[in-house]
């Protein structure tokens, strides 16, 4: 299967640039990137960060397939347990006929308790909530006449219309890194957004369990991403951001265990990760350097994972939207052809 590639967006705005202008902006470069061959635009989901990590997705999804012809939109990921069901069976189906079809459902717990107990949702109900709305919102996507009493959806003869233009419905794609998560992934037959290498292998053997053929579903992967001509250039220009980044993720990692983000391991300063030309993210590699070092850190992934969809994190925080411009366009010019397979003549 080749590989396909997308961009993750989360429009996140640290300088503090004119709302209107960041979010322009950035809907400019996805429209770009349509342009350049890039597959997919992912969008992400996060509440209450002072950068402005995308909180509603539906609308910007939207945006895009209002401008864009042929790029799928994807979500990587919903946060499910903060959402009613039927609101978003609907919001999925409208925006899978605004898009002529080209709309994939990704959805996860989340973990950041904050996000939860702050909207009166208990962090501790998220497993409970998920396990229960996610069976319903692929039968709602299905066109099936719902009724359903549960502990928090109840609902009485709902059929959703207009419904979804994909049949039986757009892909669904469940994000985890528990095994359990995983394998509630494998169970219900659906794509899979992967924590990491590690967790493909969980999920195919999840699938093969349940009698079902790995080679029929997809599994995609997130990693910080940039390319520029030289190694030297890519960390120097993605070195910041790149930290930025990564503060916020171990600060919301230790919220999550209830430790003190003071816990949080110490970061290198920026020169130091220009220096090494390296850092760690979360135990893996990020994809930054010339396109040489990419096309090998890709092909070194794939080597000990599955991986169908490739989802580069290469709109920084904070990196101007000229940089993630002319870091999309060379990956697109000289990554993405190495891997796709010579078409049969």
């Amino acid at each position: 299967m080749t590989l396909k590639f997308g961009v993750l967006w989360p429009f996140r705005n640290p300088e503090s640039v004119a709302w209107d202008e960041f979010y322009r902006s950035h809907l400019d470069l996805i429209v770009e990137s349509e342009r350049m061959g890039f597959d997919e635009a992912w969008l992400t989901e996060h509440h209450f960060i002072d950068d402005g990590y995308s909180p509603s997705l539906f609308p910007i999804g939207a945006a895009i397939a209002a401008r864009t012809e042929r790029i799928r939109i994807g979500t990587f990921l919903l946060l499910l347990p903060l959402h009613n069901a039927v609101r978003v069976a609907e919001d999925t189906a409208t925006l899978d006929i605004i898009s002529g079809g080209r709309f994939d459902l990704g959805v996860g717990l989340g973990y950041r308790p904050g996000e939860f107990d702050a909207q009166g949702i208990p962090a501790r109900e998220r497993a409970s909530r998920m396990q229960e709305s996610l069976p319903l919102l692929r039968r709602l996507l299905s066109g099936e006449n719902v009724t359903f009493d549960g502990k928090y959806n109840r609902l009485n003869n709902i059929r959703i219309s207009p419904p979804v233009l994909q049949k039986p419905h757009p892909p669904i794609w469940v994000g985890g890194t528990a095994p359990k998560a995983i394998e509630r992934a494998a169970n219900m037959g659906v794509h899979f957004l992967s924590g990491g290498p590690g967790s493909a292998a969980v999920y195919d053997d999840a699938l093969r369990a349940n009698g079902r053929d790995p080679r029929d579903f997809h599994v995609a992967a997130t990693l910080p991403t940039f390319v520029a001509p030289t190694t030297q250039q890519a960390w120097e220009i993605a070195a910041e951001p790149l930290r930025y980044m990564t503060a916020g993720y171990l600060r919301w990692n230790a919220e999550a265990k209830g430790a003190s983000t003071g816990d949080s391991p110490t970061l290198p300063s920026v020169e130091e990760i220009v220096r090494r030309q390296s850092m760690d993210f979360f135990g893996g590699d990020m994809l930054v350097g010339s396109p040489q070092d990419v096309i090998e850190k890709i092909e070194r992934y794939r080597s000990g994972a599955r991986l169908t969809h490739l989802v580069a994190g290469m709109a920084l925080p904070g990196m101007h939207p000229d940089e993630i411009r002319s870091g999309m366009e060379l990956f697109a010019r000289e990554v993405i052809p190495h891997f796709r397979e010579p078409r049969s003549r």
